[in-house]
């Protein structure tokens, strides 16, 4: 189940008012200072899994060696690196 599923079963009863309250709690809780804070760290949470995502992507379409190509291509640094 997606979590975009879910969201309306949260707030899919507030309406203007009561989501004005909301919003109004959670900067008595956190504070005009902290909110900022909090949001640019979500943000770097969610780049930072992204750039995960594509490199997980990256690694799973990148092309398989096989044995024989990496026996090449270790006799080469091999020999590269003997001289």
């Amino acid at each position: 189940m997606s979590i975009l599923a879910l969201i309306p079963l949260f707030f899919g009863n507030l309406r203007g008012s009561q989501f004005i309250i909301v919003v109004l709690v959670i900067l008595l809780l956190f504070g005009g200072k902290k909110i900022p804070e909090l949001m640019r760290g979500m943000g770097k949470g969610i780049n930072a899994f992204k750039q995960g995502l594509n490199d997980a992507r990256e690694e799973i379409n990148k092309p398989i060696e096989t044995s024989s190509e990496k026996s090449d291509s270790s006799a080469k640094s091999e020999s590269a690196a003997k001289d």
